[in-house]
């Protein structure tokens, strides 16, 4: 068969090099990876993505889904890259409390309708990340101290298996792929909806407060002093920020799902740091939960690199705090622990994290400076090996990791006889892959 015959199945569009507006349907959110694909696929439902896999299984080439392209990783030749945006329904069960949506779905969409009905989900900071990416992920969410990982909130998934057959998974219907759909990635299936519980969101109160950097050692000392004894309601986020053309600069981004005057009275230690650039704190909806970083919500040039860390021992503070940022831009510390490190009974192929906090490391993938970009993330890392653990959660990796630098040994073999046993031709391949 080929694209022509498969055009005749779908609602959708097929797109291949030369076809008006392939290059711009192939491009990725993250302009630094490129994806040199055989074609694009559009999908209009559910049928046609069965229709797709079915195709190429037959034809012997791998189906890449990707609902937005946030977790590019290239490594795409010749792959037919499905794109599932179009969808993108969202219902509320507002009773039961549980999310149904497609697998394009944002989380914008989704907090927005979540938040009519006093509800959220674990959404992270930026609301047009896509929920199917991010959840088979895990999904590190501003409430996942308190709930833990997105991941283990699903119910149920609906999906195309590797033989074009659509099914439902659930808990009960075939544990073994309902665990590994859960946080282990997007190998073992295309996955086409998905269902998850909400909660409770009676109040949240958020923001970030912005000081000039002489003020870095003051903030850094608050957020160690806040963290240690948080309640598992209160997230606070570290950022140093070196942007282009402006001065260097410390924040705290935070949120606290509860009485927004509970969150305020948790946080007035930063009222004694004077001269506040910026303070956007309050009570909020949780369906502007991206108002808190003001992320880019257009596709960018951009190269990270995540670790997880033991503890912030002074090897620790003297690279992050006294070391230049630049060419980075934002050299970020994420408060972990609670949820996140408690192993839950049902819980998926994610799993807990002891680690109590999350480095993340962010430049500018443009021409002129990214070799000094990959090298200031290099000398941070071996700066402070020590106090690195070697795993990361699964949405962290970069486009030169593995998904082996996500979980153990054992996890890792787990999902890798999953993938052998439902995907023994590899039709099915995720950014990345557990056998690659």
């Amino acid at each position: 068969m080929t694209f022509e015959d498969l055009r005749a199945e779908l609602s959708g569009r097929v797109l291949v090099p030369g076809d008006a507006g392939f290059e711009a349907v192939a491009r990725p959110w993250t302009l630094t990876v490129t994806q040199p694909v055989a074609a694009v696929v559009r999908a209009g439902d559910a049928d046609d993505v069965a229709a797709v896999v079915a195709h190429a299984r037959r034809a012997g080439v791998p189906v890449i889904a990707q609902p937005t392209g946030h977790g590019a990783a290239g490594g795409v030749a010749d792959a037919i890259l499905l794109r599932t945006g179009g969808l993108d329904s969202v219902e509320i069960d507002a009773e039961r409390r549980v999310a149904k949506v497609g697998a394009g779905a944002n989380w914008g969409s989704v907090q927005t309708a979540a938040a009519a009905h006093g509800l959220t989900g674990l959404a992270g900071s930026n609301p047009v990340v896509g929920v199917t990416g991010y959840t088979l992920g895990g999904g590190l969410s501003w409430f996942g101290r308190k709930h833990g990982w997105a991941s283990d909130a699903v119910r149920a998934f609906e999906i195309v298996d590797a033989e074009g057959a659509r099914t439902r998974v659930t808990a009960a219907s075939d544990p073994e792929l309902f665990w590994a759909l859960r946080g282990g990635g997007g190998d073992y299936a295309v996955v086409t909806a998905l269902e998850f519980d909400l909660f409770p969101a009676p109040g949240l109160y958020g923001g970030r407060v912005m000081w000039h950097g002489a003020r870095t050692g003051e903030v850094f000392e608050a957020f160690q002093e806040i963290t240690a004894d948080a309640p598992d309601e209160l997230s606070v986020w570290f950022h140093r920020f070196q942007f282009p053309d402006a001065p260097p600069m410390v924040a705290l981004d935070v949120t606290y799902l509860g009485d927004p005057e509970v969150g305020r009275s948790l946080l007035t230690r930063l009222d004694a740091i004077d001269g506040p650039l910026a303070d956007k704190r309050g009570a909020l909806s949780v369906a502007n939960l991206g108002e808190i970083t003001a992320e880019p919500t257009d596709p960018s040039p951009s190269l990270s690199r995540a670790e997880l860390l033991t503890d912030l021992g002074d090897a620790v503070v003297k690279t992050l705090l006294d070391e230049p940022v630049a060419p980075l831009v934002d050299i970020q510390i994420r408060h972990l622990g609670g949820a996140f490190a408690r192993a839950g009974a049902d819980g998926g192929a994610r799993g807990p994290v002891t680690e109590p906090y999350l480095l993340y490391a962010l430049g500018l993938g443009l021409p002129q400076i990214i070799e000094a970009v990959k090298a200031r993330r290099a000398e941070i890392v071996d700066a402070i090996g020590a106090h690195i653990s070697g795993l990361k959660p699964y949405t962290f990796l970069s486009p030169e990791e593995t998904a082996a630098a996500a979980f153990d040994s054992s996890t890792l073999a787990r999902l890798r006889e999953i993938k052998r046993a439902r995907d023994p031709l590899s039709v099915i391949r995720a950014n990345y892959p557990v056998l690659g």
